[in-house]
């Protein structure tokens, strides 16, 4: 069954995450948590760079595996804190915290692994662009 989420407050996170719960813990049900990472450059109005990574692009990839490190901790404060402090560009950060809510409340644990990531361009000036991409799996402990 699709669900779309769009822009949600923490509480509304939490509330779906304990809504979905019981259904991320039956095993007979699949879920595909879908959204880009950070989409970097002026027409996204988003050009955060931390010069001590490197190059725009590195820069980028620091950010971005911040928050994946925060996802594979499960770690649903955490992610909202990260959010709050850089603002990356991850279309589907409220789809990716709900998620976590659910995992928190699941009886079964649960891991999670990045096992890919790219961008769609290097950046390596303020003109460049770019969106990145990360896939994760998520396994019963």
């Amino acid at each position: 069954m699709p669900v779309l989420v769009g822009a949600l407050s923490e509480k509304a996170e939490a509330t779906y995450g304990e809504l979905f719960a019981p259904f991320l813990a039956d095993p007979e049900n699949f879920f595909v948590i879908s959204s880009d990472f950070c989409h970097w450059g002026k027409r996204f109005r988003f050009t955060h760079y931390e010069q001590r990574c490197g190059e725009i692009f590195q820069s980028i990839e620091a950010l971005d595996r911040q928050g994946m490190q925060l996802i594979e901790r499960q770690d649903a404060c955490g992610f909202c804190n990260y959010q709050r402090e850089f603002g990356n560009t991850i279309c589907g950060q409220h789809p990716i915290a709900v998620l976590l809510r659910a995992l928190r409340l699941c009886e079964q644990k649960h891991s999670i692994k990045f096992v890919q990531y790219a961008q769609s361009s290097r950046c390596r000036s303020a003109d460049d662009s770019s969106v990145s991409y990360a896939s994760a799996v998520i396994c019963s402990a």
